[in-house]
């Protein structure tokens, strides 16, 4: 008997890129797979920044299979920067990356089996950043933190964790030089390292695992930079006058 034999898992953003994968892996372990996506396919298409979408969204669902066991909130926001992020862009973000996994989780709340799982897609930008990324930031910074409130609140019935990305090439390419050697774990990611962590929480052998936020990206969080260190080197744009 395959592993998640006679389970539902509720995948947003589950068209393309790392929400496909987890929905594949679900899928080759026996899961039953509802989707949410803005890309036209064999799903649910709609856009989880608007209410009356989720709400469609809760109530196919849960007409078709009654229960749900697993929730998986992926979908990605809009990334802009204080420079061109205008205010209704920074909202939109805020409504796929916060309020949607919100929205989506109240709605299913009442039709979790027990011991169901939410599994939270945040990002290592939850306590990084590059320039000019605002409104990505703020939302995964955002859902990290949704994570644990709602492992308290749903605590006895449902887990809550979330998954924090990094490098991640959704098109598996093998990277070699500076880019793999960066990186203290050797290589680039891949959405497997994701969805090979999503079934993990979702499964049994977690069950002790909730209102955590687990960082996957071979370990660039971690690696202290320096100025002329470790062969480091700082070379900031020399603007001539």
């Amino acid at each position: 008997m395959k592993e998640f034999e006679n389970k539902v898992a509720v995948i947003t953003g589950g068209a393309h890129g790392i929400g496909k994968c987890i929905a594949e892996e679900f899928r080759q372990n026996g899961a039953s797979v509802c989707v949410i996506d803005k890309v036209r396919g064999d799903h649910f298409v709609g856009d989880i920044a608007e209410k009356a979408v989720l709400e469609a969204f809760a109530d196919s669902v849960i007409a078709k299979h009654e229960h749900i066991d697993y929730l998986i909130n992926n979908a990605l926001p809009l990334m802009k920067g204080i420079d061109e992020c205008s205010y209704e862009e920074f909202q939109y973000a805020l409504s796929v990356g916060v309020t949607a996994p919100f929205y989506l989780s109240k709605l299913l709340a009442p039709y979790f089996n027990h011991g169901g799982s939410i599994i939270n897609i945040s990002s290592s930008r939850d306590r990084m950043s590059q320039p000019q990324t605002e409104s990505y930031t703020a939302a995964k910074g955002g859902i990290a933190a949704l994570t644990h409130a709602l492992a308290v609140s749903l605590a006895g019935k449902v887990r809550v964790n979330s998954i924090s990305p990094g490098w991640i090439d959704a098109s598996y390419r093998i990277y070699d030089g500076a880019d793999a050697k960066q990186q203290p774990a050797g290589r680039v990611g891949n959405p497997l390292d994701i969805a090979n962590m999503v079934l993990f929480l979702c499964s049994d052998k977690a069950e002790f695992i909730t209102g955590e936020n687990i960082c996957i990206d071979g370990g660039m969080t971690r690696q202290m930079i320096y100025h002329g260190d470790n062969g480091w080197s700082y070379l900031p744009e020399i603007t001539i006058e």
